[in-house]
């Protein structure tokens, strides 16, 4: 009897490159968020590089919440958190030295990409089959965690002063800087240059490296071990296939695989 395939999980069709863009959502999203951190730099000297970086966050939101509609987790949660995301992002764009807009924004922000890491870890969760997207969702769903942590540091040095991190500087740390933080900070690499100050910031600290644990532990260990034990069956088929083969070649009698039923 055939294996159903839950919708949304099947195999990337043969077609033109925007079918198959369409068909690995993460992917994308991934590749975007990649991009993001390397345009930056690029941007961060002006207001206009400025909101052009607002407007590449707008796109990851965008392709954030079409991940979320090939997930089990209600879309229409991921949309009604993205829409006032979106506006808050042009808000702050806009008015970049409006404190309460950045806090809200970073509060509405951080509650998106979290719900999204929830929703393409149930994704990959959702059945016994790994398909590319999903291999490409393991990248995704980390750069996504490490999005919303930076929003959460950006929510403490919003409400408990520039004195929670530790810096070369005395100044504000600017999102890049705290989405540094956040990347050193889940892949246990190391602070650098960039340190929590205060009680706050080490709270979130700990949580977010206890998240880079566990979210290797649990989620690619799990997805590796499916994907090599899909492999080892593919390997184990082919090479009855090949014995049984062989064994009609020579005129003998092919030998049931194991486990097989007597009929």
């Amino acid at each position: 009897m055939a294996t159903h395939r839950p919708a949304g999980l099947t195999p990337a069709p043969r077609g033109n490159l925007l079918q198959q863009l369409r068909a690995l959502p993460c992917a994308v999203l991934l590749v975007v968020q990649l991009l993001g951190i390397l345009v930056y730099p690029f941007t961060s000297e002006s207001s206009a590089g400025r909101t052009l970086f607002s407007l590449v966050q707008l796109v990851v939101l965008g392709l954030a919440v079409a991940a979320v509609r090939l997930t089990p987790a209600l879309t229409w949660i991921s949309m009604s958190i993205g829409a006032p995301a979106v506006i808050l992002t042009v808000l702050t764009a806009v008015l970049p030295d409006n404190g309460p807009i950045a806090l809200l924004s970073d509060c509405t922000h951080a509650i998106f990409y979290f719900y999204t890491a929830y929703a393409l870890i149930r994704y990959m969760f959702a059945d016994n089959f790994v398909t590319r997207d999903e291999l490409f969702a393991t990248g995704a769903c980390f750069t996504v965690v490490a999005w919303a942590f930076a929003y959460t540091y950006g929510i403490v040095q919003t409400i408990w002063g520039t004195g929670q991190f530790v810096s070369g500087s005395d100044h504000e740390l600017h999102w890049v800087e705290l989405l540094f933080l956040s990347f050193t900070t889940m892949t246990n690499t190391g602070l650098s240059d960039i340190a929590p100050g205060g009680g706050h910031a080490r709270s979130v600290m700990m949580l977010e490296q206890l998240a880079g644990v566990n979210y290797v532990a649990l989620v690619v260990a799990r997805l590796m071990g499916l994907t090599l034990a899909r492999f080892q069956r593919k390997r184990d088929t082919t090479g009855h296939e090949e014995r049984t083969v062989t064994a009609s070649d020579s005129g003998e009698q092919a030998k049931p695989a194991i486990g097989a039923s007597d009929e």
